[in-house]
């Protein structure tokens, strides 16, 4: 694994540095203010290491790829308002050569955020160093392999937050209670412009904001990003996300437009736990459908399709533990000029988390 110049992440342009501290100096007033006594049964926080790891086997157009990948998380608490997380990302894309046998391929390493949090009360967090883009749902909530329920990402994911999917700089978020039926939660931020490899970055600024509402489960939002470099275009979209109380059942749509393009996914999972005790194994089965579209813009992107593409899914999933699942899916996607291709996925996926020490009672 090769050395990653980390000294870049915290290093952003000064007008980001001021910013950022201004935001703290702001954020320890705050929190002084909103300060409340520890409770006697209050836990001391520990270290948490935890990691995602899966190998994933797709086949597009016939041809195999094999993906195995390993997400490293580390969360480490600096008392009671401050934490450390980082997560990185070692995986490897193996592919048959042109013209030849077996499989050859590269590894890849990338650090996907490395940020300090101040927490400054319940309502605020503010964030500097690199952090997920907070742009849309997927790149943020869902992306992580044991999370997501198709492994294959969503054909709009490259136009949430930027090229990179993160960012170099500020960011503060939290959420609260507008009403006893509605919670809104918020997050804004600002990136400098970066070029070390494994940290690139934009320079921009952005924000997403959302509603959610305790009662059916449902929450809806938007996003808004300005880039300030090349193009200097802005880019926009919105979410939703429901999770019925009845049900065991999964809801989420996003929509997002830029100078790149613009398209739309829509994502439905079922788990089959309310049918009867005696079919133990099927209760353990998910069931997954996706419909998703994309349209081209002005400019254009290594990462979208180069031509306005249609496509869906449908997958099932079957959880062996919560931390062992096998993964598998079928896909059709429908393009001009001999993009129409299945697309099949089949593969493992595990994660692991273990504190590194004990939570004192205080």
């Amino acid at each position: 694994m090769r050395s990653l110049p980390l000294g870049g992440i915290l290093a952003p342009a000064r007008a980001t540095a001021l910013a950022a501290l201004a935001i703290l100096l702001l954020a320890r007033t705050l929190g002084a203010q909103a300060a409340t006594p520890a409770s006697e049964d209050a836990i001391s926080p520990v270290p948490v290491f935890t990691m995602g790891s899966g190998f994933i086997t797709t086949f597009q157009g016939g041809t195999a790829n094999l993906g195995p990948l390993i997400n490293p998380l580390l969360l480490v608490p600096i008392g009671s308002n401050w934490l450390i997380e980082g997560r990185g990302d070692l995986e490897s894309d193996l592919a048959p050569p042109p013209g030849g046998s077996g499989f050859t391929g590269t590894l890849q390493t990338n650090v996907d955020y490395l940020q300090l949090d101040y927490i400054a009360n319940r309502y605020l967090t503010v964030t500097v160093g690199r952090f997920l883009t907070p742009f849309g749902i997927y790149n943020e909530r869902l992306y992580p392999i044991w999370i997501r329920d198709l492994q294959s990402d969503p054909l709009i994911l490259p136009l949430e937050g930027g090229a990179y999917g993160a960012s170099n700089g500020a960011m503060v978020r939290g959420g609260f209670e507008a009403t006893p039926r509605i919670e809104v939660n918020y997050a804004a931020y600002f990136s400098a412009n970066s070029t070390v490899q494994n940290l690139e970055s934009d320079r921009s600024f952005g924000f997403r904001s959302g509603i959610f509402l305790p009662g059916p489960r449902l929450e809806v939002g938007g996003s808004f990003e300005h880039l300030l470099q090349d193009y200097r275009k802005n880019a926009f979209g919105f979410y939703a996300e429901w999770q019925p109380r009845p049900l065991p059942l999964d809801l989420r749509a996003e929509y997002a437009r830029s100078y790149f393009g613009s398209g739309y996914w829509i994502e439905g999972a079922y788990r089959l736990s309310q049918i009867p005790a005696w079919s133990n194994g099927l209760r353990r089965v998910q069931v997954v459908a996706r419909m998703q579209q994309f349209y081209t813009g002005q400019g254009w992107s290594y990462d979208l399709p180069w031509v306005s593409t249609n496509m869906f899914e449908y997958g099932m999933n079957y959880y062996f533990r919560d931390d062992i699942r096998f993964v598998s899916s079928y896909g059709r996607q429908f393009a001009p000029f001999g993009g129409n291709m299945n697309v099949w996925t089949v593969g493992l996926t595990y994660r692991l988390a273990v504190p590194l020490g004990h939570g004192d009672m205080r």
